[in-house]
This record gives C-alpha cells, structure tokens and sequence, in this order.
C-alpha cells in the first residue's frame, strides 16, 4: 500500500511475507507503544481472509478489549445492521482497527500510536486484498494516510482499490439523524461491491 506518511522501523512488505498468521503472532508479541500495557486482549480482525469489503475502524473499545472482536459492542450492533443494508454476506467482508489495542478511556489513538501500528494495518489490508475499502471516521483515513477523502465519495487508490468514508458506527448511537445520511451515501456507492463477484 502507498502511503503519504512515515511508518516505523517494522516493513509492511516484510509482514506481508509472514502471512496473516504470522501478522497476528507479531501484533500479539508487540510492545511499540505503550497501549499494550493496560489491555485485556489484542482485537486483530474479524471476517472473511478473501473479502470484497473491508472495513476499517478507529480503535477497540471495551467490550472488544473484553473480547478480542472488533465491533463487538453496541457499535458494532449498527455496524451489522449497515453490513446487512449492504447486503453483504459473511464471506464478503471483513474487520479491522486502526490499532490493536484499546486506548485508556476509549480515546482516540495518538499520531504516534497510529504510526506504531501502521505497518500492521497496510500489511492485513495488503494481505486481504479488498476491492472496496471503507474508511470508518476520520481516524481511519488519518492512519490510511491519504488526502483528506470527502464523505461518501469514492476514490480510487494508487492500487486500484476503491475507497469510501463513512460515518464511524458509534458516531449513529448518538446521531442517529446522521443514519438516513450513511444509507444515502451506501447507496450511491453499493454498485462498487456488488459488482464483484
């Protein structure tokens, strides 16, 4: 993945080589930043190793922290139901952070957390190899690394992926106005994923 920002001593391409098996044993044993020192659980992924969809969200919160699930909380439930709109089945999507670890006090992660865990992120979404990415929040499309993406507009990637920012799932538990907002902006875009077969 090309990225308009530094990454760490850690080399996507080399993590790529290890698999997404050996991703995980190297996100397990990191210690980079110190959000690993408070945590229950790493949250990895969740979903298809081949999806069409992949979805990119900011941080683990407590229940995922609990439960080593990305979205396994009361986002999570808007999550699905926007998955379900999407009429994507199991097999077509998968789940990823932005970071591994939840941040104390579910805050947002700090630039020098999100640039720790940048290789991680470019090497899953390399090894995943999604035809659609969807920026969850702006956070997301802080640690992707790309010109600022306007909401609901698909860009393409230097990769040729296409790529689209939505509203982060909990953002909708407290604005649940901004609900009918996300399925207009699913709307303009579900061709890009139903498309693929």
């Amino acid at each position: 993945m090309s990225t308009d920002c530094n990454t760490t001593t850690m080399i996507p391409g080399e993590l790529v080589k290890l698999g997404l098996k050996g991703i995980t044993e190297n996100i397990l044993e990191c210690k980079m930043c110190q959000l690993h020192e408070n945590i229950t659980n790493k949250v990895i992924m969740r979903g298809s190793e081949r999806p069409k969809v992949l979805f990119i969200g900011e941080a683990p919160g407590k229940n995922e922290d609990e439960a080593g699930i990305p979205f396994c909380g009361r986002a999570g439930k808007v999550l699905d139901e926007l998955i379900t709109y999407m009429a994507l089945q199991k097999n077509e999507y998968a789940i990823i952070n932005t970071v591994k670890c939840r941040p104390p006090n579910n805050r947002k992660p700090t630039q020098n957390e999100l640039r720790t865990c940048r290789p991680f992120l470019l090497a899953q979404i390399e090894i995943l190899d999604p035809e659609v990415i969807i920026l969850l929040g702006n956070t997301a499309e802080q640690a992707f690394c790309v010109s600022p993406v306007d909401w609901g507009k698909a860009v393409i990637t230097t990769e040729g992926k296409r790529l689209i920012k939505l509203y982060h799932p909990a953002a909708l538990l407290y604005r649940r106005s901004l609900m009918e907002q996300q399925k207009e902006m699913i709307d303009r875009n579900k061709d890009l994923w139903q498309r693929i077969h």
